[in-house]
């Protein structure tokens, strides 16, 4: 597995990759407060007949956190995945998202179709449908950033493990509890509290509309103990016109930390 910086767009993008020469490809991203090792157990459970690749989204692991918080924005953040894709030269491949990168992978998806092979949305949504429910969203993630950056990254981390939609994490090993930690420990509170800002559900728009005119196959994945995403799942496969809904049994919200074996399954199963 190789480390890569590239620099797109006057930021530094760190992805890693695997089996680069195999033209078979998947794209992953990750979600909020994570980076390209949270699929490490996958990537590893996934063989060499194809080639993957996890980026690490801006204000996220090592690539870049800037200060302008435009540069977290829905509209940034697919340029510069689809420049780096471009740059490897990969116009075809399978994209996985999980939470914030299940909503950039939906949008991306949505603004390049002719790229993407099949879509994968873990525990995803495609936003808030109406403006007062995106106003409320933006005060709360904007109240959410400051106490980020008044308290630091350890504060926040004691509070985000702890809030409802991870319980079912408590359940796991206490060495896999551990690596999650220690890699929401890892990032900095500048590139959390800016992507809260600039590309926060409630920042984003809507995409509800614009399902029903997606043709590519469409896998929704939740766990059964998620109950606000399986319905959220539930409402967008009655859109998508070729979609299905895989629900992962005794699985919380991060089905690919908390099954990574079933996860790299529905995976190989869709390429």
């Amino acid at each position: 597995m190789a480390s890569v910086i590239m620099t797109i767009n006057g930021l530094n993008v760190h992805y890693k990759i695997i089996n680069p020469r195999v033209e078979k490809t998947v794209v992953l991203l990750h979600g909020f407060t994570g980076s390209s090792a949270t699929w490490d157990k996958v990537k590893s459970l996934m063989g060499d007949q194809v080639r993957i690749i996890a980026i690490d989204l801006i204000g996220h692991g090592y690539t870049d956190s800037p200060k302008n918080v435009e540069h977290y924005s829905m509209e940034k953040q697919i340029a510069v995945i689809h420049e780096l894709l471009v740059q490897r030269g990969i116009n075809k491949f399978t994209l996985v998202g999980y939470s914030m990168g299940g909503r950039i992978a939906l949008a991306y998806a949505l603004q390049y179709p002719e790229s993407i092979e099949q879509l994968i949305l873990e525990s995803a949504s495609p936003g808030l449908q109406t403006i007062e429910e995106r106003t409320v969203r933006v005060k709360a993630d904007n109240t959410l950033a400051d106490r980020l950056e008044e308290e630091g990254i350890q504060a926040f981390v004691d509070y985000w493990e702890n809030i409802s939609l991870f319980d079912s994490q408590k359940n796991l090993p206490l060495d896999i509890q551990e690596e999650i930690r220690a890699e929401r420990l890892l990032q900095n509170e500048r590139g959390l509290a800016n992507s809260l800002r600039g590309v926060g559900t409630g920042q984003q728009k809507s995409y509800w509309d614009e399902l029903a005119a997606f043709t590519k196959p469409v896998v929704l994945v939740t766990g059964e103990l998620d109950k606000k995403f399986y319905q959220k799942a539930i409402d967008m496969k009655n859109l998508f016109q070729n979609c299905k809904h895989v629900v992962v049994p005794k699985a919380g919200h991060a089905i690919h930390v908390e099954n990574p074996e079933t996860f790299a399954t529905i995976i190989e199963e869709q390429i």
